[in-house]
């Protein structure tokens, strides 16, 4: 490594330690006012104005979303992004950890753009909502986003460190049965049985799992089952996933999933409607030049990678930043916030996202990413 390279990798760890206790309240208010995909009015506002307020020019909203921005500093011709995300989940808050994701995406531009005119670069943190479940990346993707990046990258907290991500490509349904209601006890044989069709399907998708392979992953739940014990439910609605390696995967394993549904539906002479919540989540491309590098600082900071074992799994998770991995080079690695056998999506990870260690993973992780983004740039030159 360069003097030089090794001077800037210094400016941007003072940078990040003499900022930290701003980044650090950024995520605990974050934490303690979640907002789900694309209802993050305040945390947008929250984060577009902490950039702005150090020297960032940025535009929120963004593309026509309420909730998404663009913060741009520098003014060199390759083009670094990072990725912030801010959407909570329902009834369990920052249970993934996204206060962490923004804070240290928001840490790790603004350390990269006080060094981006020794680079030649340009820094952009992008604002991205709605990524559980409502594909944010892809609905701003069409509107023209992240294309004229060169680099992209981000981190999400995790139970521990996994570089490399490989989540599966995944579809968002929601399913509506619809029958005919009628009393259960005096006309049952003139109900057409809504909750039937789902309990059908459900078994037909139980039975199915066992010639499905091991890259795959079906599941969801019921929303609506009813309104009285003593109806004929008429009306019945459900939320299911359907995961793969692939995109090929994912199709063939859909069509299998839709023939369950559409059995339940059969079988009871109820209708059944299966709406996109978004659009497809993708498989990841990942940037090799750009994860060794990561890799590497990663390493230099202290932290211990893990490439095998349960604790490793989040790195299956499915993104939206998938999809983004197939306009521009990126890396979607993930940092621990050292609290296995606690998992992402459980309550018991949202209070692992505040304190002592996740504050320390919110510095190694701006720093890492500060760090990537320095060598991937000089990589360039």
């Amino acid at each position: 490594m360069s003097d030089q390279i090794q001077d800037l990798k210094k400016q941007t760890s003072t940078f990040l330690s003499d900022n930290r206790a701003e980044l650090i309240e950024l995520s605990e208010w974050l934490h303690a006012h979640p907002e789900i995909a694309w209802e993050e009015v305040e945390s947008s506002k929250r984060c577009a104005e902490f950039l702005r307020e150090r020297g960032f020019s940025v535009e929120h909203p963004y593309l026509g979303f309420e909730t998404a921005f663009r913060a741009v500093k520098g003014r060199g011709n390759f083009t670094i992004g990072i990725m912030a995300e801010y959407d909570a989940l329902p009834g369990i808050g920052h249970a993934c950890g996204h206060n962490l994701i923004a804070s240290m995406s928001i840490g790790a531009g603004l350390a990269l753009a006080s060094v981006a005119d020794e680079l030649g670069i340009s820094v952009e943190v992008i604002g991205t909502p709605a990524e559980e479940g409502k594909g944010g990346k892809i609905e701003m993707l069409d509107r023209g986003a992240f294309t004229n990046l060169d680099f992209a990258m981000m981190a999400p907290p995790a139970p521990v460190d996994v570089a490399r991500a490989r989540p599966f490509a995944v579809l968002h349904w929601e399913i509506n049965f619809s029958g005919h209601a009628a009393h259960a006890a005096s006309y049952p044989t003139q109900g057409i049985n809504a909750a039937d069709a789902f309990t059908v399907s459900e078994v037909a998708i139980g039975l199915l799992r066992q010639q499905l392979p091991p890259t795959v992953r079906v599941h969801g739940m019921i929303t609506k089952g009813g309104d009285a014990p003593n109806a004929i439910p008429h009306r019945t609605q459900g939320r299911w996933y359907v995961r793969a390696s692939t995109m090929d995967e994912l199709e063939e394993t859909s069509k299998k999933v839709i023939n369950c549904f559409e059995a339940g539906a059969l079988a009871t002479g109820c209708t059944v409607a299966i709406e996109d919540e978004s659009k497809p989540y993708s498989d990841f491309v990942t940037d090799e030049d750009g994860l060794s590098f990561y890799e590497a600082n990663a390493v230099a900071l202290g932290r211990d990678l893990r490439t095998e074992g349960p604790e490793t799994l989040m790195c299956h998770a499915s993104t939206d930043f998938a999809n983004v991995s197939h306009v521009t080079r990126a890396i979607h690695p993930y940092i621990g916030v050292e609290c296995y056998p606690v998992l992402n999506h459980q309550a018991e990870f949202a209070d692992a996202c505040t304190g002592e260690i996740a504050n320390k993973t919110l510095l190694d992780g701006a720093t890492a990413l500060a760090w990537t983004g320095i060598d991937v740039a000089n990589a360039e030159k």
